[in-house]
């Protein structure tokens, strides 16, 4: 079947442009520009696969002489789907007469067709997060690196572990293909490495089958240095100067910059195309917006939200954002995404554990995140440790704390983030005492650690954990008291309730010292009350209770 096919780049102030492949008559074609801004030409093609790129009269500074004679650059297609990064060619697939070159009329990606797009979500409240970094999430330490299937491979874990979010980071197209993906180059098309558009729908699909949603991390403040657009027409798209130049990763988009002669914030459209693109194609459930303090940006960042939204419809889209430090006004009634990451949660516990005299102050930050501003559970993610830091199993090891001593401190962290206000998350392989320093460089995952009794136990203990999470209203709630404080001993409990009747007491002894035969008061019922880590029943009289508490350890009581 042979079919006109059109190929099209939008460059209102380009000079030139043509379109280049092998499977023209010359190595390239002149395209013509349309008085909206496009480039376009046509091309009878068969059903099949094409490289292609386009060549263009750069307005780039960097690219054009003081004589104004625009020098041509060759580019890859800003929205194409799919890329042969060896190459330095988009593909555009033909089939029936159509193409995915640009997104618009006659897009066609595959031929993936939806089994479980209706089945239930879980409410925000009620999320049980995991961080993943595909390359690193491979079914053995010395194999290949994580794709999607490897993940389809493991989902009865994440299953029986109890998660019931997973959250990619970047999976785009970036250079070399290694690494944790914030430095994108094509926005549209997928890291080959990771596998085909049909692999990463048929994880999507399994997950909601599972009735697991799917978050995708997604960069918005920059784009890596060779990206298309750096090469077209720099000043069009971009800043000059970066806003904050310490934290600075690539050049960073204009969205200010409004184009009266056509009416339009390009750099704004062009991201609400792509967010667009990742919810519409491949069904994603959430996104978590990376860096946004350096973004700076909260009316475009409630736009793009917005915008986003819309195309999800008529399901929901839960959405977050990285803010360092925290920002409480990002998320909840006023702000522009549903919830924000709290780093606070780690750098707190990490003092909780390491300073020699740790008040109890940090626990209730810990805990509490109203203290901070924020307003209820769907608007804070608390975490142990996230891909920014390093693994609390290196953190201790950093502080030659080994062993059965460590595991201790784990399942505390375990405790403390999932019975704390907020939705919990975990970044891979934390469940299981995963220990390896952060490098940007592949680190997979050594599942062989499941195969000592010491990581399989804290594994169960954060399966028993997140179950309990998922499972009493208490810890979904926005209620959170502190009933018991003991500086001296460095004890202090706290209750997790809901208004239907579910309660859940937290005791924690934050020291390095073994507390036998300690009353715990203030409980707020008496009668029975069941420790939830230990499995046994427990009685509660005129408000107090006798126990024996552990060093670093939280008793976890469940009101029967």
């Amino acid at each position: 079947m042979v079919s006109a096919v059109e190929f099209r780049l939008w460059a209102p102030y380009n000079a030139e442009a043509a379109l280049m492949g092998d499977f023209l008559p010359e190595s390239s074609i002149e395209m013509k520009k349309d008085d909206k801004g496009y480039f376009r030409v046509q091309i009878d093609l068969e059903d099949g696969c094409y490289p292609y790129k386009f060549k263009v009269r750069s307005k780039s500074f960097f690219l054009t002489d003081d004589s104004a004679n625009d020098e041509w650059v060759e580019v890859i297609d800003p929205y194409a789907t799919e890329v042969d990064e060896a190459a330095q060619m988009a593909i555009a697939r033909v089939q029936k007469g159509a193409k995915i070159a640009f997104l618009g009329e006659n897009r066609i990606i595959d031929d993936y067709v939806w089994q479980h797009d209706d089945a239930e979500r879980p409410a925000s409240n009620k999320l049980v997060i995991y961080e993943m970094l595909v390359q690193d999430f491979a079914p053995a330490e010395d194999s290949q690196k994580g794709t999607f299937q490897s993940i389809i491979d493991k989902l009865d874990y994440l299953q029986s572990l109890g998660v019931n979010a997973l959250e990619l980071m970047p999976i785009q197209s970036c250079p070399m293909e290694i690494g944790w993906g914030y430095n994108l180059r094509h926005y549209f098309a997928l890291r080959s490495s990771y596998g085909k558009p049909t692999d990463l729908k048929q994880l999507i699909d399994q997950c909601h089958e599972r009735n697991i949603s799917v978050l995708l991390d997604i960069v918005l403040n920059h784009s890596e240095a060779e990206s298309p657009l750096t090469k077209i027409d720099y000043d069009y798209w971009y800043r000059r100067e970066a806003k904050d130049p310490d934290n600075s990763w690539g050049p960073e988009f204009d969205y200010n910059h409004y184009d009266d002669n056509y009416n339009r914030y390009p750099a704004r459209d062009f991201m609400r195309d792509m967010v667009n693109f990742w919810i519409t194609e491949y069904h994603f459930d959430g996104l978590r917006f990376d860096a946004v303090k350096q973004l700076d940006h909260p009316d475009f960042l409630g736009w793009i939200v917005d915008e986003a939204g819309l195309a999800a419809q008529p399901k929901s889209l839960f959405t977050a954002a990285e803010h360092i430090p925290e920002k409480p006004e990002l998320s909840g009634l006023e702000g522009p995404v549903d919830s924000s990451w709290r780093v606070s949660f780690h750098y707190n516990f990490l003092d909780l554990l390491l300073k020699p005299d740790p008040h109890l102050d940090l626990v209730k930050q810990l805990i509490d995140p109203t203290q901070q501003g924020f307003q209820s559970t769907p608007n804070i993610i608390n975490y142990l440790t996230s891909h920014d830091q390093n693994r609390l199993m290196a953190n201790l090891a950093d502080a030659d704390i080994f062993d059965e001593a460590a595991f201790k401190r784990s399942k505390l962290g375990a405790a403390l983030v999932m019975t704390a206000m907020g939705i919990p998350m975990i970044w891979m392989g934390e469940e299981f005492g995963a220990y390896k320093h952060k490098t940007l460089d592949p680190a997979p995952l050594d599942w062989r650690l499941l195969d000592n009794g010491t990581n399989s136990g804290l594994l169960k203990y954060y399966q028993g954990l997140i179950a309990l999470r998922k499972e009493n209203a208490a810890l979904c709630s926005d209620n959170i008291s502190v009933f018991h404080e003991n500086p001296q001993d460095n004890v202090i409990g706290y209750l997790r309730w809901h208004e239907m009747g579910t309660q859940v007491a937290v005791i924690v002894n934050c020291s390095n010292n073994y507390i036998a035969d300690y009353t715990v008061s203030n409980l707020a019922e008496d009668g029975t009350w069941h420790e939830w880590t230990k499995n046994y029943d427990i009685q509660v009289e005129g408000g107090n209770l006798t126990m024996d508490l552990p060093e670093y350890e939280a008793q976890v009581l469940v009101w029967q």
